[in-house]
């Protein structure tokens, strides 16, 4: 097997992953983008993180470096801000009443 190695001079790039759920000592989370999920030890995580927390982590070959990573309360503010926005038009546009099939 081939496998690539990252260069002396590599610069992480930070990328964004949402905890998902948490289960018992692993939590699940999801990468921005692509989707991909992936199971961590909550003890790798920033202390504080639960269920919807954003993170920001550094990233070399889209390995992620979870113990760098580190709580991004903004993003997840406006995410939350965002999905409310949603909603909302949503029932602005919902008649009300029963469905008729």
């Amino acid at each position: 097997m081939n496998a690539r190695r990252p260069g002396p001079d590599a610069v992480p790039n930070d990328v964004i992953w949402v905890v998902d759920r948490m289960e018992g000592a692993i939590a699940v989370l999801v990468r921005d983008g692509d989707e991909r999920t992936e199971d961590v030890s909550v003890g790798a995580l920033p202390a504080g993180s639960r269920e919807g927390s954003v993170l920001r982590v550094p990233e070399l070959d889209e390995r992620p470096d979870w113990t760098a990573a580190v709580l991004d309360e903004d993003a997840r503010r406006a995410r939350l801000r965002e999905a409310e926005e949603v909603l909302e038009r949503l029932r602005r546009r919902d008649p009300g009443g029963d469905i008729e099939l």
